[in-house]
């Protein structure tokens, strides 16, 4: 299983939506897409070398504490929530805060997408 990156428009989305909804009203058994639509911008901002590394790093992790995560990257907070904001509008990690008893809390950062490949595709 991959996670697709695809660049497109809104009338793409819809496209793709629409070909769904034909095998379902067939009572064909519907093809699993893992596809998340990304605006052209955005994906060229994913593919910055920092974003890369830092994905590579979290396929290694099943869940990650922020500032760990930080030391381990050599990042400052901004640059490192920039770019875990990024990566989460596209639901490619998830982001929530545990308790940290005494201490406040944690911010946590969970991959969503494990092991599977994340292929990038577009068309200009």
């Amino acid at each position: 299983m991959s996670v697709e990156l695809k660049t497109g428009t809104l009338a793409d989305f819809f496209s793709s939506a629409k070909a769904t909804a034909k095998e379902i009203d067939e009572q064909r058994k519907v093809t699993k897409k893992d596809i998340i639509w990304v605006d052209p911008v955005d994906l060229m901002a994913i593919l910055k070398p920092e974003r890369t590394r830092l994905v590579q790093y979290l396929r290694k992790k099943k869940r990650v504490i922020f500032s760990e995560l930080m030391a381990d990257m050599k990042r400052t907070p901004v640059s490192l929530n920039n770019d875990l904001k990024i990566l989460s509008r596209y639901k490619l990690i998830n982001i929530f805060k545990v308790p940290n008893p005494g201490h406040g809390v944690h911010k946590v950062i969970e991959p969503t997408f494990g092991n599977d490949k994340i292929e990038f595709k577009t068309e200009i």
